[in-house]
């Protein structure tokens, strides 16, 4: 559960009982005079008590702790509050901070919801969603703590011999980050780039253009000299030829989206997404689990964003108020 992965800097293996994630890779560096930990997991104790007794055991002092989250989702920011040391500091991009503040303001007005009622989702489907699903369940409760500090592209966190450069690498959310420690080539990718599985991109609110965002950012990671990449998720590997093989990944999956399109005119987003592959253990798109279909609509949709705004396909609201699709010609 506890590994030393570079000199001072430790993985803890947080379970994500239940969830196809099975696990979040937290990171914790120890420093001189502070220390940090970079993200946290779920707000349920099935992480909660691992992660402290991992802390325990590294003899970590929450007086000198300081908490980073790469991003907004739970399964990162859950407990940032929990495990912040007193007059401490945690760190988050001002965007997902924001964000995130916006939509505990404001929950009974979710834009989300309602894009996905013109998809083709019920109201029944979305009250089911926000049930069952962690990312509504296992959250930081406030947003407005004193502690919580945002910060920006290129701000700086040092932590011991450790000089940690933070990068907006936006799409996964829209303040997604990764830390860059450039005397060590070492790359904290956070769920911008992961080897094991492909980073669930999806419509947000606000953003036009989530899928041309993350793939302009992930341009922009490219360019970095990494030697070692420390994911958000399961295992690391080559950094670089990851972030090829995303591209092509998602070149596939616009092609796939506009094939569906121009062989049948007028579906809805979740008809299309259901006629999409998906890697998931279910015999058909029914069989789904609703949170699943949720990430795979979600996910559809922002590649229709992707095809739309570059003129390769147009959409008309139907009389059912839902968006058809249909291919320019």
């Amino acid at each position: 559960m506890i590994e030393e992965i570079y000199r001072n800097i430790y993985r803890i293996g947080v379970p994500l009982k239940g969830n196809p994630l099975k696990e979040l890779n937290s990171y914790f560096i120890r420093g001189d005079e502070s220390d940090l930990l970079i993200d946290t997991g779920f707000r349920v104790d099935s992480c909660r008590i691992p992660l402290e007794e991992a802390l325990k055991e590294l003899g970590s002092d929450p007086a000198r702790r300081d908490i980073y989250a790469t991003h907004l989702h739970s399964d990162h920011s859950g407990m940032c509050d929990l495990f912040v040391g007193e007059g401490r500091h945690i760190y988050m991009s001002e965007t997902d901070i924001n964000f995130n503040r916006k939509w505990q303001r404001d929950r009974e007005e979710d834009k989300r919801f309602n894009r996905y009622l013109e998809e083709g989702f019920t109201i029944a489907m979305m009250e089911g969603i926000a049930a069952q699903s962690p990312s509504s369940i296992y959250v930081m409760p406030d947003w407005y703590l004193p502690s919580i500090c945002p910060v920006h592209d290129g701000d700086i966190l040092k932590v011991g011999e450790y000089t940690l450069s933070v990068i907006s690498v936006p799409g996964h959310t829209p303040g997604n980050t990764m830390l860059w420690e450039s005397k060590h080539r070492i790359m904290f990718s956070g769920d911008h780039v992961l080897f094991d599985i492909t980073p669930n991109i999806t419509a947000w609110p606000g953003s036009e253009d989530s899928l041309g965002d993350y793939l302009e950012s992930l341009k922009k990671a490219r360019e970095y000299p990494v030697k070692i990449t420390f994911p958000g998720h399961r295992h690391s590997g080559d950094y670089h030829a990851r972030i090829d093989s995303l591209m092509v990944h998602h070149e596939r999956r616009i092609a796939e989206a506009y094939k569906v399109i121009c062989e049948q005119p007028g579906l809805h987003c979740i008809d299309i997404a259901g006629r999409m592959t998906w890697k998931i253990r279910a015999r058909n798109w029914e069989e789904f689990p609703l949170v699943q279909k949720f990430f795979a609509v979600g996910e559809c949709m922002s590649h229709l964003d992707y095809l739309r705004l570059r003129g390769k396909i147009t959409r008309e609201m139907g009389e059912d108020g839902c968006w058809e699709y249909s291919p320019v010609v």
